[in-house]
C-alpha cells in the first residue's frame, strides 16, 4: 500500500479518482476540550466553534496555539489512523493523505512520496489574506506558526510550483498522478491488503508441505 502525503488541501480525491483523507474537521471529543480551555467565547450561536475568532487567538499566541495541538492532536491522528485501516481492509493500494500541516502533525514520517505544494512568500501573504478577509498582520501571524513552505520544499520528493493559474495548478497535479499511480514496489505490495494476504497463504502452504514430507 502506498500513502502519499499531500501538505496542501487540495481536492485530489474528486478529481483523480483516489482515495483521499482529510483531516478530520471534527474531533468532538477534543473540540470538547477547547471549549473548556478557551471558553464560551469562542462558540457561535448555533453551538459551533467560530474558527476565524479561535485562529486569531491562537495565531498571535504561541502558548495558545501549543495548547490547540495538545488537545486536538490525539483525536486528530487517530481519526486518520481508523479510517486508513479501513480503507487498507477495502483493499486500497494507494491513499492520499491530504493535510495542510502535514510535517507538523508529524504525518510525514509515514507517508512516501511527500507532495509539497509550494509558492513564493508574498504571493502565500496575499492569497491568505484575500481567502480569510484578514488583516496583513492576522496574516503574516498565521503564516509565522507554521513551518515554512521553503523549509517544507526542501523535505518533499515532489514539489508543485503554485504561482501560476489554477488551470497551471491542475496541469502539474495531472503530471504528478502519473508518479503516484505507477506500479507498487514489492515493499509497498508486502504491507497492502492483498499482500498480506498472499504472505498468510504463503507461510500456510509451507507449513502444509513441511508435514507433508514429514
Amino acid at each position: 500500500m502506498r500513502i502519499v502525503g499531500i501538505d496542501r488541501r487540495h481536492r485530489f480525491r474528486e478529481e483523480h479518482s483516489l482515495q483521499s483523507l482529510q483531516s478530520p474537521r471534527k474531533a468532538q471529543g477534543g473540540w470538547r476540550k477547547v471549549v473548556v480551555a478557551f471558553g464560551d467565547d469562542i462558540l457561535l450561536d448555533n453551538g459551533e466553534v467560530d474558527r476565524p475568532k479561535l485562529g486569531q487567538i491562537v495565531f498571535a499566541n504561541p502558548d495558545k496555539r501549543q495548547l490547540l495541538n495538545r488537545l486536538l492532536a490525539p483525536y486528530i491522528s487517530s481519526g486518520i489512523y481508523v479510517e486508513v485501516l479501513k480503507l487498507w481492509m477495502k483493499g486500497c493500494k494507494i491513499i492520499v493523505l491530504d493535510v495542510p500541516l502535514l510535517f507538523e502533525a508529524k504525518m510525514d514520517k509515514w507517508t512516501k512520496p511527500i507532495i509539497v505544494v509550494w509558492v513564493d512568500s508574498q504571493t502565500q501573504l496575499q492569497r491568505l489574506m484575500a481567502r480569510d478577509g484578514t488583516t496583513e498582520e492576522e496574516a503574516k501571524n498565521r503564516i509565522s506558526a507554521q513551518m515554512s513552505l521553503d523549509l517544507k520544499r526542501t523535505k518533499a520528493d515532489i514539489v508543485i510550483e503554485n504561482t501560476g493559474s489554477l488551470e497551471d495548478l491542475k496541469e502539474c497535479f495531472s503530471e504528478v498522478l502519473i508518479l503516484v499511480k505507477k506500479p507498487l514496489t514489492w515493499t509497498e505490495f508486502g504491507i497492502s491488503r492483498d499482500g498480506a494476504l498472499l504472505g498468510f497463504v504463503s507461510i500456510l502452504f509451507s507449513i502444509f508441505i513441511c508435514r507433508k514430507i514429514m
